[in-house]
């Protein structure tokens, strides 16, 4: 089973809307080396996972693959705060008259010219599971072989190439609410680059000369760097709630590649505050009338009612 605490698994910073950001984020979600992709491919090779002997590999795998659901939720809530186009957002000052976030009277112009205007017609202001360029994500993407070996070495690819393009994202755009998240996966990935390469070394593989992992130099990015020092790239999380994870077994000693950092495991972060955006009348989206919310609430009062009542008992 799988739980779900309302709170964000980062923090992500305010700024303005941008739409443009928030599409080339969709890479990071909806892309062969997003997001979805990795939580679809280590949930997969965890319920496919055979052998008991091997469950210090499964227990890994199905840690990093909750993770990712939260990275799933953290990039798509980032993308819809990036897309949040409603005059009712308080924009910069000298933003343009009719520039939406300012105040103007064309609430969704920006669509028309930044991004991807499904993002707009389709998503509400929301994300879409799609890559970049609006290609929908293929459940193609996930390997699975059923061989714990090349599964590992192609996980620690996979992390690889997600953490180079997120390097990519990182320099396309200043925006802090993209940044504060995008440092976020580039420092995650690297945790896992590090399970995926320790993994392989408890079994013999000597990855550092079958697969090396590139250097992209991402701690000169201040965020990373912040993150780094906290030693965020040494830690993974089990999500295990009856602590029978046996994950530690696996993710533990020197970290691979590494100046004599530790590796540890931890069950779960404690996570950031998660708020609901506010509606967007300019979207007729969620659209709840007047008159729906009243008879929501005068029906949710009756059933409050009723449970309050005592309980009366007949005899036969």
């Amino acid at each position: 089973m799988f739980f779900h605490v309302q709170r964000l698994i980062n923090e992500i910073v305010p700024d303005e809307p941008d739409p443009a950001a928030a599409n080339v984020l969709q890479e990071g979600l909806g892309g062969q080396f997003g997001e979805m992709r990795t939580m679809m491919q280590y949930l997969f090779q965890s319920f496919n996972f055979r052998g008991a002997d091997a469950r210090p590999y499964r227990d890994l795998l199905y840690g990093i693959g909750t993770e990712e659901i939260s990275h799933v939720e953290l990039i798509a809530t980032t993308i819809a705060r990036l897309t949040d186009g409603s005059p009712r957002y308080n924009g910069a000052k000298d933003d343009p008259l009719d520039q939406p976030g300012a105040r103007g009277m064309t609430p969704l112009s920006n669509a028309l010219s930044q991004g991807n205007v499904h993002h707009f017609l389709v998503g509400a202001q929301g994300a879409l599971p799609v890559d970049a360029v609006g290609n929908p994500w293929s459940g193609s993407y996930v390997y699975n072989s059923g061989n714990l070996v090349l599964d590992l070495l192609y996980n620690l690819m996979l992390e690889s190439t997600g953490r180079l393009q997120k390097c990519r994202i990182y320099e396309m755009s200043a925006n802090k609410t993209l940044r504060s998240t995008v440092a976020y996966l580039i420092v995650r990935d690297q945790a896992h680059e590090n399970a995926y390469a320790k993994a392989l070394e408890t079994l013999g593989v000597n990855w550092g000369k079958t697969l090396p992992i590139p250097k992209t130099n991402a701690e000169r990015f201040p965020e990373v760097a912040t993150l780094l020092e906290k030693g965020l790239h040494t830690k993974q999380y089990t999500f295990s709630l009856d602590h029978l994870s046996q994950a530690g077994k696996v993710f533990r000693g020197t970290a691979p590649g590494q100046d004599g950092q530790v590796l540890r495991t931890a069950q779960a972060p404690e996570g950031f505050p998660m708020d609901i955006a506010p509606e967007r009348p300019e979207e007729f989206s969620p659209g709840l009338d007047p008159a729906l919310l009243e008879l929501i609430q005068a029906t949710a009062e009756m059933e409050a009612a009723e449970a309050d009542e005592p309980i009366r008992y007949s005899r036969a």
